[in-house]
């Protein structure tokens, strides 16, 4: 594969790994007996959330380790789940490791997913259920997983999971074109992804982002 351009990316690894390493100081060095609480909103416990975050990253990855990511609609790995209610991932933590052995996992799949995008040439598409992507939208769609999913969590933890304000804005930009920013970007990005409501709009109840590549926005 030849090389991403990557300084001409609005968004490439290099913020994926910005956005990880976010979600490992604002997670790290919380007790074991805490991640069983839900995250935020969420029917999925903080534990789970971060499972659920590992394995989005991870499958973003693969899309782009085939020769012809559009051939496939999904590679064909086992999904399962520790519970009903839980999330259905490829990917679990060991529970002997504690949280922060599943944050070493997060790390590690989005070093992956920030190697492949900023690795693969910038006009190659994968599939995504909201439509085909390239690099920067895929490494795009890692940020705005891994931000929102640290919020959540944060929730359930009680610490501060606010959203780094540059990388909001170049989630925003990339994959909400059809959202302003109003106030600031972290707030705007949660809003755009149903977290919260804001003075100026109600609570989302539904919401999509858009990743086909900004030539075609």
């Amino acid at each position: 594969m030849s090389r991403c351009g990557t300084s001409d990316a609005l968004v490439s690894g290099v913020h994926v790994r910005e956005a990880v390493a976010h979600c490992v100081r604002t997670l790290s060095d919380v007790p074991p007996s805490r991640w069983s609480t839900p995250a935020g909103d969420l029917d999925w416990t903080c534990w789970e959330t971060l499972e659920h975050l590992a394995d989005d990253l991870l499958t973003y990855a693969l899309r782009f380790g085939l020769a012809r990511p559009m051939g496939v609609r999904r590679v064909p790995l086992r999904l399962s789940s520790d519970r009903a209610e839980g999330p259905v991932n490829v990917i679990f933590g060991d529970t002997a490791e504690g949280p922060d052995g599943l944050l070493t996992v997060v790390e590690a799949c989005g070093g992956l997913l920030a190697a492949v995008v900023d690795s693969t040439a910038p006009t190659v598409l994968a599939p995504h259920v909201f439509g085909a992507s390239d690099p920067e939208g895929f490494a795009a769609m890692g940020v705005v997983e891994t931000l929102v999913h640290t919020y959540d969590i944060a929730q359930g933890l009680r610490r501060d999971g606010t959203p780094p304000e540059d990388l909001s804005r170049r989630a925003l930009v990339r994959l909400f074109p059809d959202v302003p920013v109003t106030d600031d970007a972290s707030s705007t990005l949660l809003w755009a992804t149903g977290r919260i409501a804001t003075p100026q709009r109600s609570r989302r109840s539904d919401w999509r982002w858009y990743g086909a590549p900004r030539s075609n926005q």
